[in-house]
């Protein structure tokens, strides 16, 4: 892979859901040694620090979990990630899932500046394609898709200027979906590929399909790592576990063909909670998997204990 200049950027943010703790995933990947594998590859990695939201509401909100709190993370983080995708390669460090109702925010502002296309690939058991109006359990981290492609009933957030075409979204280990999420991308071209998909089909031909479009259209692509991608026997440290996810291998292929696409231009790793974590087992996995997404290959895999 060509040497990147790459920037991490801590989000310690733990407003998206109720059960907390992953306010402590950016101290874990820096002590997982995030920034040592990188540099070991041969790019140039900085770290930025935290980003902090500005003031908010703290006022509860009937049936919406910290809304105040996740606006204000939205703000910040559209303007973090803007400012950053201009002059690196960003890896936001996370932080539930919610962190990318700015991240990409941000990174399609940016896309739109350069005048190219932003694709994203959702590496996730989940779609988040929520509403505000449309979520059971009040929690935002599962609304960032709706957000993102111009859903109706954000109000209070930020203006999207920049919606994601859904013809330039892929989901990618889904097998957690709520009937409204279903019923509503079913009217879409979001490109959907679950874990039967993948039992039956394998994970790299729908994969090459969307990275080759992107491709063609000379496109930045972000991507949007959440550990609940992963099975929970491998990746135990996430507050939504759902058995069946992809294997560590699989994972790891997702990340080398991402590489090999040379596309990647900004990256989320979220909702990592080392309170539910077995000796940074799972904290260790996602360094290995960021590491295989900026060329490292199986023969220089380090061997790894957790005993």
């Amino acid at each position: 892979m060509t040497p990147q200049d790459i920037q991490l950027i801590g989000v310690p943010m733990d407003s998206g859901k109720s059960r907390r703790g992953c306010l402590m995933g950016p101290d874990a990947y820096r002590t997982a040694g995030l920034a040592e594998a990188l540099r070991g590859l041969g790019h140039q990695v900085g770290d930025a620090g935290n980003v902090t939201p500005g003031a908010y509401d703290a006022t509860p909100h009937p049936r919406l979990h910290a809304l105040g709190e996740t606006i204000a993370w939205t703000k910040a983080l559209s303007e973090a990630a803007h400012a950053a995708c201009a002059s690196s390669l960003p890896i936001f460090m996370g932080g539930d899932h919610a962190l990318a109702l700015g991240t990409v925010h941000g990174a399609a502002a940016h896309a739109a500046e350069v005048g190219r296309p932003l694709f994203v690939l959702w590496l996730d058991a989940h779609t988040d394609y929520h509403t505000p109006q449309t979520t059971d359990s009040g929690n935002l981290h599962g609304t960032p898709m709706g957000y993102l492609t111009g859903r109706d009933g954000f109000d209070d957030f930020p203006p999207v200027p920049h919606p994601i075409p859904h013809a330039q979204i892929a989901m990618l280990g889904l097998r957690s979906v709520d009937a409204q999420e279903r019923a509503a991308l079913e009217e879409t071209d979001v490109t959907y590929i679950d874990m039967r998909h993948i039992d039956e089909h394998g994970i790299a031909k729908p994969l090459s399909a969307f990275l080759e479009r992107a491709a063609a259209q000379n496109a930045l692509l972000h991507v949007s790592l959440d550990v609940d991608f992963l099975d929970p026997s491998v990746a135990p440290a996430v507050g939504t576990t759902v058995p069946g996810g992809a294997t560590i291998r699989e994972g790891h292929l997702v990340m080398e063909m991402i590489c090999d696409s040379g596309l990647l231009t900004s990256l989320d790793l979220v909702e990592l909670n080392p309170f539910l974590d077995e000796r940074g087992r799972t904290a260790q996995a996602m360094v290995d998997l960021t590491a295989s997404a900026f060329g490292r290959r199986i023969f220089d895999r380090p061997t790894r204990a957790y005993s």
